[in-house]
């Protein structure tokens, strides 16, 4: 992405409801996510009648629309392609999923992966905490 533009709340958050109406229409199934200021990653699994770059370009196309009939976005919001990596057993998922949530936790955004705002895990608390209340 380059430029910070995940960086403002509001901007993370057009993102998050951009993935979940993907998931509602079943176009993706999201294990994990985190956005950081300049970048996403994403664990995602697809069906076998899409491709990954079907996905990113639902992903990528849907956020940068609404970003800019919402907001008045001007300019580009994405860098070209994406870089994809195979999840081939639970081991690697477990690994990618660990190193999706310490992302954060690394570029010094939070002490702890479940405080930062923009991930799975986070959103996975605050449902918890709202269903229990």
């Amino acid at each position: 992405m380059g430029k910070r533009l995940l960086q403002s709340e509001r901007n993370a958050e057009l993102l998050i409801e951009v993935l979940r109406s993907l998931v509602a229409e079943h176009k993706i199934k999201l294990h994990d996510f985190v956005i950081m200021p300049d970048h996403v990653h994403l664990l995602v699994e697809i069906d076998s009648g899409m491709t990954i770059e079907k996905a990113m370009q639902f992903i990528k196309g849907r956020f940068s629309h609404r970003l800019t009939q919402e907001f008045g976005h001007k300019g580009e919001v994405w860098q070209r392609g994406f870089t994809e990596v195979q999840v081939m057993n639970r081991e690697d998922f477990d690994a990618h999923r660990a190193y999706i949530a310490e992302n954060p936790v690394k570029a010094g955004l939070a002490i702890s992966a479940e405080e930062y705002p923009y991930c799975f895990c986070s959103l996975a608390r605050k449902k918890v905490a709202i269903g229990s209340s």
